[in-house]
This record gives structure tokens, C-alpha cells and sequence, in this order.
């Protein structure tokens, strides 16, 4: 599935419209989410398009970021024609971390799996809540994620339980055209039985009830077990951002 220049804004959209961050001002050729929260992609300026010479200088960005009172942050794509970009914020300062892909798919290839057990609901429960705060789990990372899950609008929020316990979840966002994939979690000791597969199929659905026959999500690039799962699922890179983080003064 190719992905053609102006899906990049819709994708960014829509992106926004799942994390839902406090507030979102604009300058040209960029979206400039401002949030107090630890989710990166609800604080962090990201251009609506692949061409830096149509976008506005990343110093006004910074500015923009200061005179609201947050921190500016950056997620840039990796392509050669953002380098300029990329050397200036290093030369100044600011650390590259956390490549992520973007991943887009067709629904035809997720709808196929078993959905038995699956729920989408409107609102998450207790349940669906406590996935992002479980053992070995960053509490306020994990705290501050689902609450701005919770947030987003269009949105269903997926639970797999079985026996009374929820051992996958996930949340749906249908916006810009898109079915985006957020929040996937499986309890580590029944990981390897296919229930995300279940859990990404029963959105794939839901989305098709809808009209809408793309997909995408965003996955750290150094998660070998999440990109095997979706590379099988029909998931193709789109491109890979990083996060750029101004220096500590």
C-alpha cells in the first residue's frame, strides 16, 4: 500500500484526534499539540507534510511552544530531505531519541480473524484502564496514557476478556479517513496466542461499518515482537519519525 503525499496530513490529523492533546495551535506547515501529559505525540510539533521548504522556520515553532508555557518538542521524519532540519537541532542542542515507524494497511487482510471474546465499547472501563498500569509498568507513564486515550473523540476502545479477565485491549480512533490503532497491550503471560490479531480485527470491522478501508499505527522501531506481528498482519512502513528534545539548560 503506498501512502501518497496528502495522506500525510490525514494521518497526522487523525493522530491528534486519538492522543487528544490540551490544546493544538497551527503555523503554516505544521500542528503544534501542547500538552502537560507524557504521551509524545500530544506535546510534540509535527509537519503536516514531507517538504520543508513549504513549512515554517522551526524557530517560530519553539517560539510558538514558549509563549503558551510548554516545552517544545519536535517529531521529525527521517527522510534526506528533512537533514537541514535535523543538523540545525542537533548542532544547537536538541537530542534525536525514539524512532518510531508509521505503518499503514489495508483492512482486507485484518478482518479474517476469529473475534469471539472481543468488545468495542464507547467508553473504557476499570478493566481496560489498569492494562497501562500493570507490573513492570511506568505508573504515571501508564496513568497519563489512558487518561488521554480516554479522551479522544469517534473512538472505541477494544477489551479481549475471557473467563471475566481482559488479557487484550487496544483503542480505535476513526477520523481523517482513517482507522488509527493506539494503546495495543496483551498481560505478558498470554502474549504469543494471537489475541492483538483478534483485538486488531474486531476494529478492522468497526471500521468497515463505517466506510473506512485504511489503517494505520506507530510502533517504536526497536519493538522486534510488534513489527514481526505486523509485518505478518499486511502492515508496510510508511516512513520513521524521531523525537527531538531541546537541551537541558
Amino acid at each position: 500500500m503506498s501512502v501518497l503525499p496528502s495522506d500525510v496530513e490525514s494521518i497526522e490529523r487523525a493522530t491528534l484526534a486519538a492522543v487528544a492533546p490540551e490544546r493544538v495551535e497551527a503555523l503554516p506547515g505544521w500542528l503544534l499539540p501542547m500538552d502537560h501529559g507524557t504521551v509524545g505525540r500530544a506535546h510534540a510539533a509535527v509537519p503536516i507534510n514531507h517538504d520543508p521548504a513549504s513549512v515554517a522556520g522551526w524557530a517560530a515553532v519553539v517560539e510558538r511552544y514558549r509563549a503558551a508555557g510548554y516545552r517544545p518538542v519536535f517529531r521529525l521524519p527521517e527522510l534526506a530531505a528533512w537533514s537541514d532540519v535535523r543538523d540545525e537541532l542537533s548542532a544547537a542542542g536538541w537530542l534525536r531519541v525514539q524512532p518510531t515507524q508509521v505503518q499503514v494497511a489495508t483492512l482486507t487482510g485484518l478482518v479474517g480473524a476469529d473475534t469471539s471474546a472481543c468488545t468495542l465499547d464507547e467508553r473504557p472501563d476499570g478493566a481496560w484502564m489498569a492494562m497501562f498500569l500493570g507490573e513492570g509498568l511506568d505508573p504515571v507513564d501508564g496513568a497519563s496514557r489512558s487518561a488521554a486515550l480516554a479522551r479522544a473523540q469517534d473512538s472505541r476502545y477494544a477489551s479481549l476478556r475471557v473467563d471475566g479477565e481482559t488479557r487484550a485491549c487496544g483503542m480505535a480512533c476513526f477520523a481523517h479517513g482513517w482507522l488509527s490503532v493506539h494503546g495495543m497491550r496483551t498481560v505478558a503471560a498470554h502474549r504469543g496466542q494471537g489475541l492483538a490479531t483478534r483485538v486488531l480485527a474486531a476494529m478492522a470491522r468497526e471500521a468497515q461499518s463505517r466506510g473506512i478501508q485504511r489503517v494505520f499505527l506507530q510502533v517504536d522501531a526497536s519493538n522486534a515482537p510488534a513489527l514481526s506481528l505486523y509485518r505478518r498482519l499486511g502492515f508496510v512502513p510508511a516512513w520513521t519519525y524521531a523525537y527531538w528534545r531541546p537541551p537541558v539548560l
